[in-house]
């Protein structure tokens, strides 16, 4: 193992960064997160067309480019950094989903679409109850015909409203299984949620009787669940890190830039303290993320425990990061019109997603035998 990027890496991340600055400024996030589907169309083609970061972890047999986690992470420190909206995330939850799930023909079926861009997928997992275990889950998949039909509610579904296919977990008398479900299917209704941070859109999906596929072996759909989740703790990780960085970076400048007293107010030992915890924190997040990337990549034994270390910690590092930086801003901090606000909203949303760090220090201690 070697926390180094390549040179390779490197340059991806350039790229990336440089992709970003010019089209995931903050006057376009805020343009992205008043619209309706809370990404830009022509954005989202051109990360495919130009970059090919839809396709970056799916193999090359199904249109994509075999990249593994490390580069996933790269590129989404990056879009955590810019606040990027778009429906990345959701993808690769889906596309993993998919990948792990076992179904060779599903694999040929919908990966070539994910990895052109040309489908936005999504994961159905969490309902009502807000729970991130297996227990959770309560829809019910009831066999009709040749396939199944699902009946319930899923929330707090990263981009639901405008996905086109639909990974969704559901119990049948086999036990929990996923299936895929068409974004027009009959019986689908689609409602996107009223959500705190407006820079990553979610809704709520409520089925009556709708037509789905079953995607690999009945009833084994927990098995897959729990490998997803673990890599979506971790590539959320590397996210948080990449918008963690950044605020510490735009405190540190403000710190310099503004002047009270006829001095930086960066020279006051309060705000040294300040800065100094934040730097700690980021680093130490830095080292938790990077270190589940390498778990990731390899699918090792450590994933699960590692999976959970990575989340609890960069959530909270990324969220406190967010609140000293708009306490070393002062007044202006708090005001609509400077992205401080943006940040901190996106690290509270980020910080429930997939479990908050009092479950996953749970879940961390049941891993590892506490």
């Amino acid at each position: 193992m070697n926390f180094a990027f390549t040179e390779e890496q490197e340059q991806l991340r350039q790229f990336v960064r440089s992709f970003l600055e010019d089209k995931s400024s903050e006057a376009a996030v805020r343009e992205q997160m008043e619209t309706e589907n809370g990404y830009d169309p022509a954005v989202w083609s051109q990360m495919a067309e130009q970059l090919g970061l839809q396709s970056l972890i799916i193999p090359e047999e199904y249109g994509g480019q075999g990249f593994g986690f490390v580069e996933l992470g790269v590129v989404l420190e990056e879009m955590g950094r810019a606040l990027l909206c778009a429906p990345f995330l959701s993808g690769v939850l889906a596309s993993t989903a998919i990948m792990h799930g076992g179904d060779d023909e599903a694999k040929k079926a919908l990966l070539p679409g994910i990895a052109s861009g040309e489908t936005i997928a999504t994961l159905a997992f969490t309902e009502e109850s807000g729970r991130w275990d297996e227990t959770g889950i309560t829809m019910e998949a009831t066999p009709s015909g040749d396939g199944h039909t699902l009946s319930g509610v899923k929330s707090f579904v990263l981009d639901g409203h405008t996905a086109n296919l639909i990974i969704v977990a559901a119990r049948t008398d086999a036990g929990v299984s996923l299936f895929t479900v068409d974004g027009d299917a009959a019986g689908l209704t689609r409602e996107a949620l009223s959500t705190m941070d407006q820079t990553r859109k979610q809704a709520k999906l409520t089925f009556d009787n709708t037509p789905a596929t079953l995607l690999g072996t009945d009833g084994a759909g927990w098995d897959t669940m729990s490998t997803v989740l673990d890599l979506g703790a971790i590539a959320l990780s590397a996210e948080q890190v990449g918008g963690a960085q950044f605020v510490l970076e735009m405190a540190v400048q403000y710190a310099k830039d503004r002047v009270q007293f006829g001095r930086p107010i960066g020279s006051f030992q309060a705000i040294k303290h300040k800065c100094a915890d934040m730097l700690l924190e980021v680093e130490s997040a830095k080292s938790a993320a990077y270190y589940g990337l390498w778990c990731a990549a390899e699918l090792n034994d450590e994933l699960p425990s590692v999976a959970s270390l990575a989340k609890s910690y960069c959530s909270e590092a990324y969220f406190h990061a967010a609140a000293e930086n708009i306490q070393i801003h002062g007044g202006i901090g708090f005001t609509w019109e400077h992205p401080a606000h943006l940040y901190f909203k996106r690290a509270k949303s980020s910080e429930l997603m997939f479990g908050d760090p009092a479950y996953h220090r749970e879940l961390l201690a049941q891993r590892i035998g506490l």
